[in-house]
């Protein structure tokens, strides 16, 4: 295990004091619990490697979720100055946009019995393609891409996919300005074309499964959860596109930091300054990316809306579903923050990390404006997950952020090792819970105990105050990457 100098700040705070190069300290938020198996991984290293890039302001930050990412961890926060800070892919991710949308119907979990939610699963499984490469749900022109890459979520509603009324509760209201198709290359464009609509591998899913705990009576409620709802989770990214964009970026950085004279502990982080034609080239590109994955999921939505219809039988009406709210995990944005006592202009990495603003904060949708914005961290397949809402503490403290999901604690190698010839998919049925994937293979890299226990987690930043329960959801059925 590393030999970490680590300071307590308080019961879920943890420092480790800028030294060697860093610029600032970096902070952990975590339990004491949860503090050995935080640092006997490299994540940590990584959070301090952060600390290194210029123009990074206040902290580098790390969430309870945090693991071992490229360049930053997963569980990785931090924040730049616009004129002397720099522009990091490894501080977003391979997939770009990578997040999370939460609906809930008007069915309850006694609605479902096991033949109704077999059925249903397998209408999502047919009308949702998984998997590594997976294309199908539709396919675009080169044309049409490019319009894709500037209106996000919007050309899918406008295109026929959903409502206006599903812009309004997605983060940034399912489209970001600046994207610039003429800064993706041709082959991101070309994996892009039949991609939107699916799922993809790894970590993705969709689970359908119900709301089992109330924890927040008046926010719930503002949600439109009742004990017992139904519910859809879609977590789901930019697809190949996504991850060409980061690609194309790294190569780009890793031979232009010598340009601008940056050194660093670690390659992964390459990065440029924020305003060098390098620099606007992947700001362009990744805001491309992040409308395609607002994109990706609207789809998404659109068809697990009808799997409802054709495997229960029901109309638009009968079924309700309903987008509660959408978060991004993996992004870059500017955004407006307090440092050092004064509000400025900041650009917020977030990798495996999301947003959670207070109530009151004008980009909180005005269904939510007094209650906050609603968070939404997964966990895994055969335990819960939890809808939480954003804080006052949050903004003070981690620009607004916390964190994504549970956080592996092993490694897919490890968890399919872990999980040998186990038959994972019959063990789930036995406990209720109908799962779907590409192949057995993959269900095993997802095995539950491949997870940190989200409630931990949850427990970690609502005793820090950067998110506070609303609710928690326990899964029905899922379908698998």
């Amino acid at each position: 295990m590393p030999d970490y100098e680590i300071e307590k700040i308080d019961d879920y705070r943890w420092k480790l004091p800028k030294k060697d190069g860093m610029r600032v300290p970096a902070i952990l938020y975590a339990s004491e619990d949860m503090l050995p198996a935080i640092l006997s991984d490299d994540a940590p290293q990584q959070a301090k490697n952060v600390a290194h890039l210029p123009g990074i302001v206040k902290a580098s930050l790390a969430m309870p979720d945090i693991h071992w990412g490229y360049g930053f961890p997963i569980g990785g926060v931090a924040a730049f100055d616009p004129d002397d800070g720099v522009i990091s892919p490894g501080g977003v991710g391979y997939d770009i946009n990578c997040g999370v949308r939460l609906m809930a119907s008007k069915l309850t979990v006694d609605d479902l019995d096991r033949n109704r939610r077999e059925r249903l699963v397998d209408h999502l499984f047919r009308l949702v393609p998984t998997g590594v490469g997976s294309s199908g749900a539709m396919q675009v022109g080169k044309g049409e891409l490019r319009r894709v890459l500037q209106r996000g979520a919007e050309w899918a509603v406008n295109s026929g996919y959903g409502s206006a009324a599903d812009l309004d509760v997605i983060e940034e209201n399912g489209r970001v300005d600046g994207a610039d198709p003429d800064a993706v290359s041709a082959r991101a464009r070309e994996r892009g074309l039949d991609q939107i609509g699916t799922l993809g591998s790894g970590n993705h899913f969709l689970e359908v499964g119900y709301v089992s705990k109330i924890l927040d009576e008046h926010a719930a409620r503002v949600m439109g959860l009742d004990k017992g709802t139904v519910t859809v989770i879609i977590h789901s990214g930019s697809r190949g596109f996504g991850y060409q964009v980061c690609d194309d970026a790294l190569s780009d950085m890793d031979k232009a930091m010598k340009k601008y004279n940056i050194q660093l502990p670690d390659r992964q982080l390459a990065c440029t300054p924020i305003d060098s034609p390098e620099g606007r080239k992947y700001i362009g590109g990744m805001r491309a990316a992040i409308n395609y994955a607002f994109a990706n999921r609207q789809v998404m939505a659109h068809n697990t809306r009808r799997a409802f219809e054709n495997a229960l039988d029901l109309s638009p009406r009968e079924h309700g579903l309903f987008t509660v709210y959408e978060v991004a995990h993996n992004i870059a944005k500017f955004e407006e923050h307090t440092v050092n006592g004064s509000k400025r202009e900041v650009c917020v990495h977030r990798k495996g990390a999301t947003r959670a603003l207070p109530a009151g904060h004008p980009l909180v949708p005005g269904r939510y404006q007094k209650v906050g914005q609603p968070v939404l961290i997964p966990g895994d397949m055969g335990r819960y997950s939890y809808v939480l809402v954003g804080t006052e503490r949050a903004m003070e403290e981690t620009f607004g952020s916390t964190c994504h999901g549970a956080g592996r604690k092993m490694s897919r190698r490890q968890a399919r090792k872990t999980a040998g010839h186990r038959n994972v998919t019959a063990e789930l049925a036995n406990e209720g819970i109908i799962v779907r994937g590409e192949s057995d293979r993959t269900v095993r890299e997802e095995i539950p105990e491949a997870y940190k226990d989200v409630a931990g987690v949850v427990e970690a930043v609502e005793g820090a105050g950067i998110s506070q329960a609303v609710a928690q959801l326990r899964p029905l059925g899922v379908i698998k990457g």
